[in-house]
């Protein structure tokens, strides 16, 4: 699956579905099973099967991937490519329509694909063709993917039904099924993936396999299980899932066994995230991605840097764990260039099929490092009615960040030829941003990272309310309403012009797992836990800052006393102790270093913090202005869409009807 020989293999000839079962599971007659399972062949189709359920985290606009669009990360344009995610994002959802994998409820699938790898594991006995070694591989592949799949309904919905090494009971009365605690359900994810960690091989090509990596590259390793261990034991050790930050959300939530659901605080949680983080490392497998032949300046070589996490190839990057390819989808027979084309601005001058729907927040826009001082330069926001005002930044004053004004033949410098990119007028919030900054986005005003466009040339990318404006205004077609384009995963010098060529062609890898998220997990880690290490703490956080170009943190704030927990510090008008600058500035770190890989909305859902920061307007800039000068400024109502509404209890999705139905006594989530 992964690689494309791999995951376009799906058991369709393993048997058909019980439609009547209860978990709609897979189940073969005993002759078929037996026969599948004792030759070699068959049973690596299996094996793929088994990969055909992971979560597609890779789109944005569908299915698991779309908490992007959930998140506080992103504004995507309403139109008339709407998915259910527009709906959850303002509120418009319950137990009545999250109904199937469209609707946000992949539940069905997931538990087909736990019960298929419990049929697989139980029955791998039987082959008889293969090598014990590779045996021992496929199993421990198997119980990574049971335990991954399991993890994706944790995060989703809170503890659901562990059915262990069992498979589903198919004869059991669905009104006496009800849900492990939260402590049950980590305890058989952590047991399945110390399993699996203890199977796997480092590297799938490994001594006495017989499986070239070329070929193989995309199946469970060691490292890809103690990737997932470390951000399980993340997710256990996080507020939501210990002790829900004394809020008592949950405190009273029992199942009908009358067990207590959410356990109390436990320090100790927070040392085990930092061994499993310390066993990863000590495989000395793994590196952060750098560019080998990265030239130029030197914010152009740590963009290079940066940008190989997507665009180096992984068989030599290192910086990735696991991954998975893009999965073919979307409209127009995009594929894989899908997320770029729903970047990308729409007609015009400057790209063919873009339909300017994926855009940052003006939340993530502001969220980026300065690259001199290092230090990020909004603290938060003023309020507004209650809500966060992103007009009215909290702006670090020795950051160097100038919220107004502007730079007069200001140079850019990252994916342009100065030949072509000439000298022009930049808003003052866009200048002197990182590495990270420039690689991820198009600010209003700046010239397109192509030399070759739709118009012909070299363009800027400018939107407003103007037919002077290469992305203008519209009231009724796609258009970009925010004021910058998300542009990741597009590589420099595209032209997207021809929609074969430039749109279908593009083909990247999930980075999944990768080393910069064990390093902040890490960090976290070692902030939080009661034997602090704040000097451990700062020196992962540094690794990844310093890909990206940025000085130390100690280097960027001499103002703050990291290593004293309680002691407060004051930056501008927020003060917060050491501890808690430390785990901002981790969170923060995040935001920018994973922008949109699916990993945002799920921090703020375990740091239980989306109530304050998912709750704001629909900022953005003055796209309906009729100049460029104006168009900068920060406006609430110029976007279409409702905006984005959170409650206490959309921390955990409604468990949906069709499950609530059978299981009538199923014990559901607060509040739904």
């Amino acid at each position: 699956m992964m690689k494309k020989n791999i995951y376009a293999i799906l058991l369709c000839c393993l048997a058909a579905v019980s439609c009547d079962s209860f978990f709609d599971i897979n189940l073969k007659d005993q002759p078929t099973l037996e026969d599948t399972m004792s030759r070699s062949s068959t049973v690596k189709r299996y094996l793929a099967h088994l990969y055909s359920y992971i979560p597609r985290d890779e789109n944005v606009r569908n299915y698991e991937g779309a908490t992007v669009l959930r998140s506080d990360e992103s504004l995507v344009a309403k139109s008339q490519y709407e998915t259910f995610w527009y709906k959850v994002r303002r509120g418009e959802y319950g137990a009545d329509n999250a109904v199937d994998d469209a609707s946000a409820n992949p539940w069905k699938r997931f538990y087909t694909g736990i019960n298929e790898c419990t049929t697989f594991l139980t029955n791998l006995n039987l082959d008889k063709e293969d090598s014990p070694q590779l045996i021992t591989q496929m199993e421990g592949e198997a119980r990574f993917l049971r335990a991954y799949y399991y993890f994706v309904l944790l995060r989703q919905w809170g503890p659901v039904i562990v059915w262990g090494d069992e498979a589903a009971d198919q004869g059991v009365k669905a009104e006496t099924l009800d849900r492990n605690t939260v402590d049950e359900n980590f305890d058989f994810i952590i047991s399945e993936l110390d399993k699996a960690i203890e199977l796997l091989c480092v590297e799938v090509d490994d001594s006495g396999l017989g499986l070239s990596l070329a070929s193989n590259k995309g199946r469970a390793t060691k490292g890809a299980a103690m990737a997932l261990k470390t951000r399980v034991l993340l997710y256990r050790a996080s507020p939501l899932y210990n002790g829900q930050n004394g809020s008592g959300i949950y405190n009273g939530l029992q199942n009908t066994r009358g067990e207590k659901l959410f356990p109390d605080y436990d320090a100790a949680k927070w040392d085990d995230v930092a061994k499993a983080a310390e066993d990863l490392f000590a495989l000395g497998r793994y590196n952060l991605a750098t560019s080998p032949t990265a030239t130029g300046s030197a914010i152009e070589r740590a963009a290079a840097n940066y940008q190989c996490t997507w665009f180096q190839n992984w068989s030599i990057n290192t910086e990735i764990i696991w991954g998975w390819w893009y999965r073919a989808w979307g409209d127009e027979s995009l594929g894989q260039g899908c997320d770029v084309a729903y970047a990308a601005p729409a007609g015009g001058k400057i790209a063919l099929a873009g339909y300017s729907l994926t855009s940052p927040s003006l939340k993530l826009v502001d969220a980026y490092p300065m690259w001199e001082s290092g230090r990020y330069p909004i603290l938060g926001y003023a309020k507004t009615g209650g809500m966060l005002d992103c007009s009215r930044p909290l702006v670090d004053p020795l950051s160097g960040y100038q919220a107004t004004g502007w730079t007069e033949n200001y140079v850019q410098q990252v994916d342009v030829d100065p030949a072509w990119a000439l000298p022009f007028k930049a808003h003052n919030s866009t200048v002197g941003r990182d590495a990270r900054y420039y690689s991820n986005f198009v600010p209003n005003g700046f010239w397109w990272p192509s030399s070759t466009t739709n118009s012909g040339g070299p363009v800027r990318f400018t939107c407003y309310n103007s037919p002077s404006a290469t992305a203008p205004y519209s009231e009724t077609d796609a258009c970009n309403r925010v004021g910058y384009v998300w542009r990741r995963l597009y590589k420099a010098g595209n032209p997207l012009k021809d929609l074969t060529a430039d749109y279908q062609s593009m083909s990247y890898v999930y980075p999944a797992f990768r080393l910069a998220e064990v390093y902040l997990s890490y960090a976290e880690a070692e902030n939080e836990r009661t034997a602090r290490d704040a000097a451990k703490a700062i020196e992962y956080v540094d690794k990844v800052r310093e890909r990206s170009g940025l000085p130390g943190l100690q280097a960027s704030y001499p103002d703050i006393d990291f290593m004293n927990a309680e002691g407060t510090s004051t930056i501008g008008e927020v003060t917060r102790t050491g501890r808690e600058w430390l785990r901002w500035m981790i969170l923060q770190e995040r935001m920018c270093e994973f922008a949109m890989e699916g990993q945002r909305h799920y921090d703020m859902m375990r740091w239980m913090k989306a109530m304050e920061e998912y709750n704001v307007e629909n900022w953005t800039l003055h796209v309906t202005a009729d100049n460029y000068e104006d168009s900068y400024e920060r406006v609430s109502d110029d976007y279409i869409g409702g905006r984005s509404v959170f409650s206490q209890r959309d921390y955990l999705f409604p468990i949906g009807s069709p499950q609530i139905s059978q299981m009538t006594n199923f014990t559901q989530n607060p509040g739904w």
